[in-house]
């Protein structure tokens, strides 16, 4: 996957959302419809943040699960 301009935010489509959470597409479309995971539509299609997927899985920014970071004291 690109890494796209630094500074502007990174989208991902809900295959992608789903082949990382190795969760079905209709699974993801169930999440972004109940508001657990925020979404944009774009067109006739969902745009998920990745932002908001690091932060589904409890990712900090540096992409370290925040459960390993605490237990490491930092």
């Amino acid at each position: 996957m690109a890494q796209g301009t630094p500074g502007m935010p990174q989208f991902l489509t809900v295959a992608e959302v789903a082949e990382i959470t190795r969760v079905s597409r209709m699974t993801v479309y169930r999440m972004v419809h109940s508001g657990d995971l925020p979404a944009v539509r774009v067109g006739g299609s969902y745009r998920v943040p990745r932002s908001a997927l690091d932060q589904l899985l409890g990712m900090d920014a540096t992409g370290q699960a925040e459960e390993r970071r605490e237990a490491s004291g930092a």
